[in-house]
């Protein structure tokens, strides 16, 4: 096990198991549901808020307040928050710390990618439990090479957090990229073998996840990724209103899909200002994915030789 020292509100010192096994004990116990907190202007304006650092607040802490102690995974996107300058950054710290106050895990949607000391002052700001923008995870941008993430995969390690690299994403720029090969393997499948040996000594989920977009169709299949080998948990953005539907989990993700933290924001956050229906649309689609996965695992152990209702 590996111990975490963090920090509450209080400045009492908390021990953790490794972000892997954090990370199974919320789904297990909340869902596998992550709803991000993206506080746009056009959201801000639904919610009748200014779109200045005082309606960022409100928008950013009904939000905690709504879902922290029922949802397993809160993103906030750090674009929304730095946009309104030191005062918008200062709201994000204090959103991580609620977040965590409250029993949820707080992934930090950052998508970071640079090299040397530079992804070393990355890790040392999100991953550091001491740093006032310590995250019990973040997202990883992995298209300088996989090994340039170096820093902040070891510091994942060193402090038992998480990290979820960008792997196959379902914007349609994205395959020009991801999809391209050198030689026989995928620049996708490159980040997944890398995650792979990351987490080669993980007894269930490990440390290292993967992003992987819920409306990529058949791009896991067609690009042979061996999601269930990588032993990753597995970010799976695009739910709700970009198309992504938990019926059709089980055909993108397989016999991965007990891994896969499903993620939705716009069809969360519409529900807003109310906190009451906030709960109830995160429960609502929660409960959803819960069902889809269930169902999607009874019938693969039904499919098993020896199992009730295998031919």
């Amino acid at each position: 096990m590996t111990v975490r020292v963090r920090h509450d509100g209080g400045g009492e010192a908390l021990t953790d198991n490794d972000f892997g096994d954090r990370l199974r004990s919320a789904m297990v116990a909340r869902g596998p549901l992550c709803v991000g907190i993206d506080p746009h202007p056009a959201l801000l304006s639904a919610w009748g808020l200014p779109d200045d650092v005082r309606g960022l607040e409100r928008f950013a802490h009904t939000c905690v307040e709504a879902l922290a102690a029922h949802t397993a995974v809160l993103k906030p996107q750090s674009a929304f928050f730095e946009r309104h300058g030191a005062r918008g950054v200062a709201v994000l710290e204090a959103v991580l710390a609620g977040i965590r106050a409250a029993g949820a895990l707080a992934l930090l949607d950052v998508k970071r990618g640079d090299i040397g000391s530079t992804m070393t002052a990355y890790a040392q700001a999100y991953l550091d439990p001491a740093s006032p923008l310590g995250a019990d995870a973040v997202t990883l941008s992995p298209f300088l090479g996989y090994e340039s993430l170096r820093p902040a995969l070891d510091a994942a390690a060193q402090h038992g957090a998480g990290v979820f690299v960008l792997a196959l994403t379902s914007n349609p720029e994205g395959a020009q990229v991801q999809h391209a090969r050198c030689g026989a393997t995928s620049v996708a499948q490159s980040v997944v073998e890398g995650v792979r040996a990351d987490n080669a000594d993980a007894p269930d989920l490990g440390w290292a996840g993967l992003v992987i977009g819920a409306t990529v169709d058949s791009g896991v299949r067609d690009l042979q990724l061996d999601l269930l080998g990588s032993r990753a948990p597995i970010l799976a953005p695009g739910m709700g209103a970009q198309g992504g539907r938990p019926q059709d989990l089980a055909g993108v993700f397989g016999a991965a899909l007990p891994n896969v933290l499903a993620s939705t924001s716009r069809d969360v956050l519409a529900a807003g200002p109310s906190v009451s229906a906030l709960r109830q649309a995160a429960q609502r689609i929660g409960e959803d994915v819960r069902i889809a996965v269930e169902a999607a695992s009874a019938v693969a152990e039904g499919a098993l030789p020896g199992r009730h209702g295998s031919r």
